[in-house]
């Protein structure tokens, strides 16, 4: 055989080797594909082409879930927040109702207190209103001439009603008057004025004689009253009824009397439409109505 032959032969032989390893090496290269296509299969299906996509799928679930992890990590600070303001306004609303009850506990007392003082205080001023009435009884029992200052006012109840005048009698300033509705001469009403405890009327000042004159005009219906006016000085001046000259006081003549008038003349108040003009001179023997005054009672 021809030596380019053989040399020929070895080439040929030796380029049928190297196919043969390229190829052994690709399949085996071929065969790592396909054996983690195998290893993956139940996984990711569609072979080793899909490992990436599985690796991105996972890496998202992760994110979500380290996004969720986190929503629930915040939500649970703030609700820990709420928790701690919601404790604090328990106790708060804890504290004001203890203070409340404090507060209508110590309300209570003083007003349990207050009640019980308030009793004893009503029982202490009963027992007073008792004694009392009982000396009030006995008082007017023992002094009848009380009855005059303080009548019953209400039969039912045995009610009084006090004055410093008697029954009848009109008070003003310190004095108590009495407008009589039976006729006397002046003497004679004296004497009756006398013995109710005082005199005829005599005026001191003008506000006495505006309330007279008033009285007069309501009561008499143009009727006249004695006052304590009498003729008798030896200077032929008038006086009051307890020996006081008229002259030294305010006067009211409708007309002056005549000094020389040797009558015996007394004074009487005719009320007319002048309070000043309303003292007349009268004849002591005649009849007609009359005005009484005594001081007011006082207690001393």
């Amino acid at each position: 055989m021809p030596v380019g032959t053989d040399e020929t032969m070895g080439v040929n032989n030796g380029l049928a080797l190297l196919e043969e390893e390229q190829q052994e090496t690709s399949t085996d290269k071929k065969t790592i594909p396909q054996l983690l296509g195998i290893i993956y299969k139940p996984r990711c299906r569609g072979g080793a082409a899909e490992v990436p996509a599985t690796f991105s799928t996972l890496q998202q679930i992760k994110l979500k879930l380290s996004a969720w992890l986190d929503s629930i990590r915040g939500w649970f600070s703030q609700y820990r927040q709420l928790a701690h303001y919601f404790s604090l306004l328990c106790f708060l609303l804890t504290m004001v109702t203890l203070l409340q009850t404090f507060c209508l506990v110590q309300i209570i007392l003083v007003f349990q207190s207050q009640s019980a003082l308030q009793e004893t205080k009503l029982e202490d001023l009963t027992n007073r209103l008792e004694k009392l009435n009982q000396s009030y009884h006995l008082l007017f029992s023992q002094y009848p001439a009380l009855n005059q200052y303080c009548p019953v006012s209400n039969s039912t109840t045995g009610e009084r009603v006090c004055s410093p005048c008697p029954a009848g009698w009109t008070p003003q300033g310190e004095k108590c008057f009495l407008f009589s509705q039976d006729r006397m001469d002046w003497i004679s009403s004296q004497y009756r004025c006398m013995a109710l405890g005082g005199a005829v009327a005599t005026v001191r000042t003008e506000e006495e004689q505006v309330f007279l004159w008033k009285k007069a005009q309501s009561l008499s219906q143009g009727d006249s009253y004695w006052l304590g006016l009498r003729s008798g000085g030896g200077d032929g001046g008038w006086q009051w009824s307890d020996g006081s000259l008229v002259g030294k006081g305010p006067q009211f003549w409708e007309r002056e009397p005549d000094k020389t008038d040797s009558r015996e003349l007394c004074g009487r108040l005719t009320p007319g439409d002048n309070y000043r003009t309303s003292w007349f001179t009268y004849r002591c023997s005649n009849k007609i109505r009359r005005i009484c005054e005594r001081r007011q009672a006082t207690l001393q």
